[in-house]
């Protein structure tokens, strides 16, 4: 299974940017997608279909241009979860999962602390993020958690460490989180392959960033660890361009 996370900054956006040929260049079994910033009934889906994504499924947010995930499939799921059914995560559209087998793949878009309302709303999504996940891994224990953690983990995954000690997605109790996250069970996939520095999902579009690899990397596949003997590859597909993030890939047997 080849399962490619993306934050679009905007479904629509992104395939005005070519979106579609680049998704059948790679051509995975699913994809999950974060930051929508519409409702299905707004995209034209027939341009997945098309693609071999006859099973897509839309999670979003009831403020309308705001959040919202996405999965697209090649293969029907044996079940789709939309939300985690805690209200506040889900009226912003942040969670959706499908089932295949004994594999279960989400789509997560965790919130950024861009003030301090957000923050401390981000900081009870976490815990309560938690709390989820230890549950649902009860009856799905092989899962995949793929998506946009607005979290840099170590000071390999920032640019600048130093500075941005004090800036959110980069916070001593956000990256102690993270940090908890994966010894609760995951693994972070793309680390288990790859300890370099200089790679990053994340670029503003000040300054040059993107161009200065100036980035942050803040998407993530977390992968159970009963999977760990199944994880083939994981990797970070820097060279799409369709929004500020960038995709990553899993693959697993």
């Amino acid at each position: 299974m080849k399962i490619v996370s993306y934050n679009v900054n905007g479904i629509r956006a992104a395939l005005n940017k070519g979106f579609i040929e680049w998704l059948q260049s790679v051509n995975p079994d699913v994809v999950c997608i974060q930051e929508t910033k519409a409702m299905k009934e707004q995209v034209d889906v027939s341009l997945f279909e098309a693609a071999g994504y006859n099973y897509n499924y839309w999670f979003s947010a009831q403020k309308k241009g705001y959040s919202g995930v996405a999965l697209l499939c090649k293969q029907e799921p044996d079940h789709v979860e939309y939300g985690t059914g805690i209200d506040y995560m889900d009226f912003e559209g942040r969670n959706i999962r499908a089932d295949f087998g004994d594999v279960s793949v989400m789509s997560m878009y965790l919130p950024s602390g861009s003030n301090m309302d957000r923050l401390e709303f981000k900081l009870t999504y976490m815990a309560d993020f938690q709390k989820y996940a230890n549950e649902l891994r009860k009856i799905r224990p092989n899962l995949i958690v793929c998506g946009d953690y607005n979290i840099c983990h170590e000071a390999i995954d920032i640019h600048n460490p130093v500075g941005l000690k004090n800036v959110s997605g980069f916070l001593p109790v956000e990256r102690e989180w993270i940090g908890n996250f994966i010894e609760s069970g995951f693994i972070d996939s793309f680390r288990h392959f790859n300890k370099e520095p200089h790679n990053y999902t994340w670029w503003s579009y000040r300054a040059n960033a993107r161009n200065n690899n100036k980035g942050w990397r803040l998407d993530y596949g977390m992968v159970n660890n009963s999977l760990k003997d199944r994880l083939k590859r994981s990797v970070i597909l820097n060279e799409a361009k369709h929004s500020d993030h960038c995709p990553i890939l899993i693959e697993i047997d």
